[in-house]
């Protein structure tokens, strides 16, 4: 498993928390998926050989959110 932090900008309250966590936390390779509103980051582990971060990070922008 890989666990990697992502800035995510544009997180307010929690509908954002339940749609990241449940919309990323479905995809396959996707072990955990915990949002921290109060930083603005996201963490994540993940299989890098089932899914990329690249993958991941398409979701999240998908849902109206922007990843550093």
């Amino acid at each position: 498993m890989q666990q990697v932090t992502l800035n995510v900008q544009g997180m307010s309250c929690g509908h954002c928390v339940n749609s990241i966590e449940g919309n990323v936390g479905k995809l396959n390779g996707v072990e955990l998926v915990k949002v921290h509103l109060d930083t603005a980051k996201v963490d994540i582990s993940l299989d890098p050989n089932v899914i990329s971060l690249k993958e991941i990070k398409g979701e999240i922008e998908d849902q109206g959110y922007d990843v550093e």
